[in-house]
């Protein structure tokens, strides 16, 4: 039940934009808890470098004095990864098309992780 909620809450971001490719939900450790995520993903390796990011940017918020980590964008020639907290144990990674509206992003992927974080 609750692993179909949450594939609820990334099929309703995913369909929320057509800017947004796939999705998931991941835990700190790097584990997939959740996922939509395209065929030629790998879901470990999704998960891993997430972790990893997260993990990266939350000292690197730290050390220089930013405060606590909201979220971690990656932005390549073919588009961003955006990743944000859905609660201390857990994160939601976007995968979003470069010619994305990025504030329309952040809303709706700050939404989904307030559902995410009521279900975990």
């Amino acid at each position: 039940m609750r692993s179909e909620l949450l594939t609820s809450i990334l099929s309703d971001l995913n369909g929320s934009s057509a800017d947004i490719e796939a999705s998931a939900i991941i835990s700190t450790e790097g584990l997939m808890i959740a996922s939509l995520l395209a065929v030629n993903m790998d879901e470990e390796r999704v998960g891993a470098m997430s972790a990893a990011m997260l993990s990266l940017g939350e000292r690197t918020a730290s050390e220089l004095e930013r405060g606590e980590l909201e979220q971690v964008l990656v932005k390549g020639k073919q588009g961003y990864i955006l990743m944000s907290h859905a609660n201390s144990d857990s994160v939601l990674t976007v995968i979003v098309k470069p010619s994305a509206r990025l504030g329309l992003i952040f809303l709706d992927v700050n939404r989904a992780a307030e559902a995410i974080s009521k279900i975990l």
